[in-house]
Order: structure tokens, then sequence, then C-alpha cells
């Protein structure tokens, strides 16, 4: 049942290792064109995505209850904090990027539709083609990412195992509440949350996504309160 997020967890490993592989042979001002390339890509996903939503009111209301939520508890500290513990960890205090890589990357293949498809389906009738194909998207964009941010996005794939494991195995429990109109709102606003990644990546904005990260499942509670 679990082979779906072990194989995209796998992925990015493998990505985040190969594109760390080629990082010492690129030269600054090309890391710098490269990852301004991505930016513009995640820029073009995130609008892609947030196309899709339908409730401009619950968008809104989703992005407002998700910041005021994630200020609170502040996701964003304890993200870096898990980040500067693994530099210390893996005895890589010098990497300056290594939190950054590690948040970005886990946003980028955490948030969106086909990570809660593919983990529901999957749970529902143990069929991984969803998160297999997730797995290639995310380890080639992982590998890229690497190149310019470094070991961290490799560390990703932690956070992707855990959370598609969890809403794998409670596929069962939670599938009702994941209606179509309900996912399209939470592509929306994850999309959203993309789009800022990719905002920040171009140094256009320096927003602190994952205090957002509860943002996407804000429609959830929304659909099930008011429709």
């Amino acid at each position: 049942m679990l082979f779906g997020a072990l194989a995209n967890g796998l992925a990015v490993a493998l990505g985040g290792g190969i594109g760390l592989a080629f990082k010492k042979g690129i030269s600054e001002r090309v890391k710098t064109l490269v990852i301004q390339s991505l930016g513009i890509c995640v820029v073009y996903v995130g609008i892609s995505g947030s196309l899709k939503g339908n409730n401009t009111v619950f968008v809104v209301l989703s992005m407002v209850i998700g910041a005021i939520i994630g200020e609170l508890i502040n996701f964003d500290h304890q993200f870096n904090r898990f980040g500067d513990w693994l530099e210390k960890v893996m005895g890589l205090q010098g990497d300056n990027h290594f939190s950054e890589g590690f948040v970005t990357g886990t946003l980028f293949i955490c948030v969106g539709a086909m990570a809660i498809v593919g983990s529901l389906q999957s749970g529902m009738s143990g069929n991984n083609s969803v998160l297999y194909t997730k797995s290639m998207i995310d380890g080639i964009f992982v590998l890229i990412l690497a190149t310019t941010l470094g070991l961290g996005v490799a560390f990703s794939s932690i956070s992707v195992v855990i959370y598609e494991s969890v809403l794998t195995l409670l596929a069962q429990w939670v599938a009702p509440l994941f209606t179509h109109t309900v996912i399209n709102e939470m592509t929306c606003v994850g999309s959203l949350l993309i789009l800022i990644i990719g905002l920040n990546m171009l140094k256009l904005t320096q927003i602190k996504v994952a205090n957002l990260l509860l943002a996407p499942f804000i429609p959830i509670l929304l659909y099930a309160l008011f429709k």
C-alpha cells in the first residue's frame, strides 16, 4: 500500500543526490541563471494550477485562515529548526542553503493535487500509478533544484514519505471529504503557494510560505461547513 509513497521519496532522494553530484561543477553564475529559470517555471506551474479554483471567497478564506494558524504555530521557524538540526547532524554548518532547499523541496513536492489524489488512490485501491508518475516529475525537479540549493533538497524526501503515507493509511476514512470540487479548490490554494515559492526563488518576495502550509487543507473544512 505504501509503495507509491516510498517510490516518491526514493525518487526525490535519488534526484537530489544526482543534482548534488553536478553541483560542484557548475559556476555560481550558471547556478544563478538556473535557479531564476526554475523560478519562472515554478511561477508558471503555480498560475496554471490556481485557475482550477471556482470559489474565490473560499480561496481567500483559506489563505487568510491558513496564514493566521501558520503564524501562530510558526511552521517556518519549525521547518528551519529541523533543517538546522539536520545541518548539525550531517556536519554541514557551512551549507547556507540547506534549510532553504529542504523547505522549498518539501513544499513543492507535497503541495498539489497529485500528492492527494495519488495517496488516496493508493490507499483505496492499491493503485500507485499517479504516485509513480509524480515520482518521475519530482525526481527531475529536485535534480535541477539540488544543483543550486544542495543537499537540503534531497532531505525533502523525508517529508513526502511521511505526508503521502499518512494520507494513504487514512484514505478509507478521509476519501469522502475529498470530492472533485474540494480537490480543485485545494489545488488552487496549493498552486498559489507554489506561485509564492517561484516568486521567492526569483527574489521578488520573501514570503514565509511554510506558514501557509495548512491553507490548502482549509477548503475541506469550508465545504464541510457551508456546502
